[in-house]
């Protein structure tokens, strides 16, 4: 039989990363999330989606299949800001 430990709700921790790696991380993961449903939302074309964000139609087919090592968190933001979504850092 098989154990189930619960998520701490951060699997970047439950994956044994650092405080601090685990939390960039896990914001990283969620702004590139947001990212991926604000251009299916808009139905935007990856050429579109380039002319949108400022950023090379490859960048986006990086951000589109989740190469979450390609992009900063300080990137992230940025395209966050130019897609028109508000990026709020809520800290518990």
């Amino acid at each position: 039989m098989e154990t189930i430990t619960e998520s701490s709700g951060n699997v970047f921790a439950d994956l044994g990363f650092s405080a601090e790696e685990s939390a960039l991380l896990a914001m990283r993961a969620e702004l590139m999330a947001r990212l991926r449903e604000t251009i299916a939302e808009r139905g935007w074309t990856q050429t579109e989606a380039a002319s949108h964000l400022g950023i090379g139609q490859s960048r986006v087919s990086d951000l589109v299949r989740g190469k979450w090592e390609k992009f900063s968190l300080d990137m992230l933001v940025t395209l966050a800001t130019r897609a028109g979504r508000k990026v709020v850092v809520a800290v518990a």
